[in-house]
């Protein structure tokens, strides 16, 4: 159990100005992750050093973007203003996890512009639509990992975070410095935040120093 990647949310319009904003802060190009013809979403990603990537994702105008806890979670967002969705926790095997929780895990896919598929099963999205500061867990059943589609120049530090540190650990089902392992969390009282609970800024370490994306 460990990070996989985090999330960004954009609206269709904003996508690409703020993929083309973000990369330039961080001095790398995001990758034209494509369509999530089951979630009625599109995505860019970035590889991150460590196994982690960063996400960039938007609501697309199908019918999934309403019905599909996911697309309903980033159609949310982006209906709020844009902005951090959540975290994703990766586990070789996602059964114990629904046991616990009593989910079923959905299956996912989305093909790049190159015509090469990405498949796995993620559980929990209904969690994190419900109480944004819960994240959501990911199953992966190909091995082109999105962390290794380009070079890293970046890597993450430090995670500002808003919510109740013991519920997001009942949930997760371990200490959460097992799963952040060697990367700083910082907790944020949710009442400086205008109770907004979830991820409120994430720190990235890139060679032109750090940088805090909010």
């Amino acid at each position: 159990m460990r990070l996989d990647h985090i999330s960004y949310v954009a609206s269709h319009d904003e996508l690409i100005n703020v993929v083309q904003r973000m990369g330039a802060n961080i001095g790398s190009a995001f990758i034209d992750g494509g369509i999530h013809p089951r979630f009625g979403t599109r995505n860019f990603t970035l590889p991150l050093a460590n196994g982690h990537y960063l996400e960039v994702v938007c609501p697309l105008e199908h019918p999934a973007a309403d019905t599909s806890p996911f697309g309903q979670a980033v159609t949310q967002r982006a209906n709020e203003g844009g902005g951090w969705l959540t975290w994703v926790i990766s586990m070789e095997d996602l059964s114990p996890v629904e046991a616990r929780l009593d989910r079923i895990a959905v299956d996912g896919s989305r093909k790049r512009p190159d015509g090469t598929e990405l498949r796995w099963k993620q559980l929990g999205v209904l969690g994190t639509l419900e109480d944004s500061q819960l994240p959501f867990f990911i199953q992966w059943l190909t091995s082109d990992h999105p962390s290794i589609e380009g070079k890293a120049i970046a890597k993450i530090s430090k995670i500002e975070i808003s919510g109740d540190e013991s519920k997001i650990e009942n949930w997760v089902g371990t200490d959460l410095s097992k799963t952040f392992d060697g990367i700083e969390i910082v907790w944020v009282d949710s009442k400086d935040e205008k109770n907004q609970t979830g991820i409120i800024a994430v720190h990235l370490s890139t060679p032109n120093g750090n940088l805090r994306i909010d």
